[in-house]
């Protein structure tokens, strides 16, 4: 039987991926869901090619184009937040890739475990917000949470030569961005364009944004202490200019074992859901006949705070990894729509999270609390240093 998948956030770039990894392993998988917020032009194209038998829109305004489009097909058209559970929920899929950008992807993961389904987790927030909540929650139901993102995919397939008690530490490796030779001026005055201009990677505007702030690898930071169970204190952070090297693992015996290939989302997507099988790829290969160099170098904690922010948030726990996320979101924003310069995102995030009493075993409503907070207090922060 075919593994029946749900693409939440299909019309975003790992969403795009997905459906031409989908496409790519042909009748054995089979696109049974879909979502997405208003790139309602591109979702109803994707129903027309895979002809899922329910999509889910999010943004009210657009959701009669959509059923319309469903007219005389057997897709059913859920609509809203609370459509993307209801739709999630669903007897007939079995694997939920999970790549809707920010907290609004949560409850949709949530739905996903609290039903039993395999979880391909490609939204990092869920497990930096929620991590000590839906940890246990896995557990409990039974349910092999996956990753997608290309570090802790390979953090993941490493983990694999060793067992967790002989891992000595984890290593993910960053790019270091559009600014990783950049001074601490250039970096503070930098335009959206110079943070959109990443090197080696082509994703969607926020997580383009987070890795030039480095926001990117501290959440990445924090996902991994609750995917694999490790303090933070055996997680290290390298940057790899050449994105060859997607992360590494160091175990007691001083054995290090690396995952590498070209800087392609497929190849992790495909990973997740094939698992535990290998099948032949639709991902770019790594040419090993041509020369080329893997440089490592240590990250710097000055010019690039987020790093040093998301290590506090990592020992401390509780509420703070909500109030970290919720605040970059906000000071992101911010930056696009032109009200604080580059270097005032981090800022923004320092000074809610300084601002915060953490609750250290949060419910989820103390989580969805500490969303709301930290966006408010973000916000008065950038309109004070706005006027």
């Amino acid at each position: 039987m075919a593994k029946r998948i749900a693409i939440l956030g299909s019309t975003g770039s790992i969403g795009t991926n997905a459906l031409d990894v989908v496409a790519h392993l042909g009748s054995g998988y089979q696109v049974a869901a879909l979502s997405a917020h208003s790139q309602v032009d591109k979702l109803i194209g994707q129903m027309k090619r895979f002809q899922p038998a329910a999509v889910a829109v999010t943004d009210d305004a657009q959701a009669d184009r959509v059923r319309q489009a469903a007219e005389g097909t057997r897709t059913q058209v859920y609509v809203g937040a609370a459509g993307v559970v209801q739709m999630v929920e669903r007897d007939d899929i079995d694997i939920v890739l999970a790549a809707i950008v920010g907290a609004a992807g949560l409850p949709a993961v949530f739905a996903a475990v609290e039903t039993g389904k395999t979880l391909a987790l490609a939204n990092k927030e869920a497990l930096v917000m929620a991590g000590s909540l839906l940890i246990p929650l896995a557990r409990r139901r039974g349910v092999t949470i996956l990753p997608v993102d290309s570090e802790h995919s390979a953090i993941f397939q490493a983990m694999q030569s060793g067992r967790v008690h002989e891992i000595k530490k984890v290593i993910l490796t960053a790019s270091g961005g559009p600014f990783r030779t950049a001074s601490l001026e250039q970096i503070e005055s930098a335009t959206l364009d110079d943070a959109l201009n990443h090197p080696t990677w082509r994703m969607g505007n926020k997580i383009t944004i987070d890795s030039a702030t480095m926001f990117n690898k501290g959440l990445e930071l924090i996902e991994a202490c609750w995917l694999f169970d490790l303090p933070p204190e055996k997680i290290e952070i390298v940057i790899h200019p050449e994105s060859i090297v997607h992360s590494m693992v160091e175990f007691v015996d001083g054995s290090v074992i690396a995952q590498l290939g070209p800087p392609d989302m497929r190849t992790p997507i495909q990973y997740a859901l094939t698992y535990p099988d290998r099948l032949h790829g639709v991902s770019r290969t790594l040419d090993l006949s041509r020369s080329f160099s893997l440089n490592f170098h240590p990250p710097d904690f000055e010019r690039f705070p987020a790093l040093r922010l998301a290590q506090h948030v990592a020992r401390l726990g509780g509420t703070l990894g909500a109030v970290l996320n919720a605040a970059n979101e906000s000071a992101v924003t911010a930056f696009v729509a032109g009200n604080i310069p580059f270097g005032g995102i981090a800022r923004a995030v320092e000074h809610t999270i300084r601002s915060h009493a953490v609750q250290p075993t949060p419910t989820l409503d103390d989580l969805l609390k500490a969303d709301r907070w930290a966006r408010g207090t973000a916000e008065r922060f950038v309109n004070a240093v706005s006027v």
